[in-house]
C-alpha cells in the first residue's frame, strides 16, 4: 500500500498539533453535501453514510451535519458544490489523482495547477494518471487492548485482502464491492470502527530514496491538502521507511 497509507501514517505520527478542525469540518460538510444529492437518508445511501460516519469520525456535531443534508435538498441557499478528480504529475515524476469538491471549478484548478508548477510538477490531461490507480475498501479499526491476529483472521475470512496496523489501530484493505460486507462482519464482531470509505490504491509506483526529492514530495501533498476544496489526494510514491523516518522527525 505505497502512497496512500504511507502518507496517512505520517500524518498520524505528525500528531494532533497539525489537525486543522475547521477545515476538517468544511471539507466533510462538502462531501456529505455532494453524497445527500443522491438521498438524503444514510440509510438507503451507502455514499452518504460512509460521509456521515466519517464526519462522526473527527467529532462533527449532528447540527452541522444536518445543515449539509439540508442544502443538498435545498433547505439552505448556498453556490452549487461540483466534484472533480485533477490529474498531474509532482516531483520525480510522482502521479497524482487529485479528488476535489469546489463551488468554482475555475479558482481550484487555478489553485491546483499553482501548486504542481511551483513543486516542479504540471497538470495532466484526463485519464494520463488515472490508469496508476484503482478503486478498494479502507476500513479503519481501533485495536487498542485486542489481538490484532484476531481481526486478521475474521477480516481474512470476510473477504478482506490486506491488513495494516499501526499504534493501536488497523486499516483493512478489500474490494470496493466488499466494502459493506466486511464493514458489517468486523463491526458485528465487536470492533470499533473509525472509518471506512472506497480510495485509490497504486497500482504502479515509484521509488524515491533521495531525501531532499522525499521531502519535495511529502511537502507538495501537504499543500494539497491544506485547500479548502481538496478532499483526498493519492500518490504512487514508495519511500522506505528508513528514509520516511529521517525527513519526518
Amino acid at each position: 500500500m505505497s502512497g496512500h497509507s504511507k502518507w496517512s501514517t505520517i500524518k498520524r505520527a505528525k500528531g494532533a498539533n497539525d489537525a486543522k478542525r475547521g477545515q476538517a469540518f468544511t471539507k466533510a460538510s462538502k462531501l456529505i453535501t455532494i453524497a445527500a444529492r443522491d438521498g438524503a437518508s444514510p440509510d438507503t445511501n451507502f455514499k452518504l453514510r460512509l460521509a456521515v460516519e466519517a464526519a462522526r469520525s473527527i467529532n462533527m456535531p449532528k447540527d452541522n451535519i444536518e445543515r449539509a443534508i439540508a442544502r443538498a435538498i435545498g433547505g439552505e441557499g448556498s453556490k452549487p458544490l461540483e466534484e472533480s478528480v485533477y490529474e498531474g504529475y509532482g516531483p520525480s515524476g510522482v502521479a497524482l489523482l487529485i479528488e476535489v469538491v469546489t463551488d468554482n471549478k475555475m479558482r481550484t484548478a487555478a489553485d491546483i495547477r499553482s501548486l504542481l508548477d511551483k513543486s516542479g510538477g504540471h497538470l495532466a490531461g484526463l485519464g494520463s494518471v488515472a490508469y496508476n490507480f484503482k478503486s478498494i475498501g479502507a476500513i479503519s479499526v481501533n485495536i487498542s487492548g485486542k489481538d490484532p491476529d484476531e481481526l486478521f483472521l475474521l477480516a481474512a475470512d470476510s473477504g478482506a485482502e490486506d491488513i495494516e496496523s499501526h499504534e493501536g489501530e488497523s486499516t483493512v484493505f478489500c474490494k470496493s464491492d466488499d466494502l459493506v460486507k466486511v464493514k458489517e462482519a468486523i463491526s458485528t464482531a465487536g470492533y470499533e470502527i473509525t472509518s471506512a470509505e472506497i480510495i485509490k490504491e497504486a497500482t504502479n509506483t515509484i521509488k524515491i530514496t533521495d531525501e531532499s526529492k522525499a521531502k519535495s514530495v511529502l511537502s507538495l501533498l501537504e499543500k494539497l491538502e491544506d485547500s479548502d476544496d481538496v478532499q483526498k489526494v493519492y500518490a504512487n510514491f514508495d519511500i522506505p521507511s528508513d528514509v520516511l523516518e529521517k525527513i519526518t522527525l
